[in-house]
């Protein structure tokens, strides 16, 4: 299943859906949340990105500070995937590891180095 991407431009403050093959998700499969990925792979050059979250196909949310790449029932405390209404409440929910699989559907990325090529063209070529 290919990913979606979302690639955010701190600096533009603008994100960027992109649909990526097959062949290019299977170079992001293994990464963990809080890597910095080469934008080459995946059809950017010159671009840095560094992997942020995501969700799989149910809509479970990546948890950076759960190992793996499964669904696990943990206990939170706050985001992702737990939105307190009251301050020091916790709930066991369920959410994914940090290690992107074949499960994922959506990655969040963020932009670290810019390529020479502005984000919105090279997408837009891609597509």
């Amino acid at each position: 299943m290919p990913f979606k991407l979302v690639i955010s431009d701190p600096e533009t403050g603008k994100a960027v859906q992109y649909e990526l093959d097959d062949a290019k998700t299977n170079s992001l499969v293994g990464k963990t949340v809080g890597e910095i990925v080469e934008g080459d792979a995946l059809g950017l050059p010159g671009y840095k990105l560094k992997i942020t979250g995501g969700s799989d196909s149910s809509g479970f949310p990546i948890r950076p500070d759960v190992h793996g790449s499964g669904k696990k029932r943990v206990l939170i405390h706050g985001p992702p995937g737990f939105k307190p209404t009251r301050k020091g409440t916790a709930q066991r929910k369920t959410v994914r590891g940090r290690e992107l699989s074949q499960e994922i559907s959506q990655v969040n990325m963020r932009v670290e180095e810019k390529g020479s090529t502005p984000l919105e063209e090279l997408v837009l070529k891609a597509a």
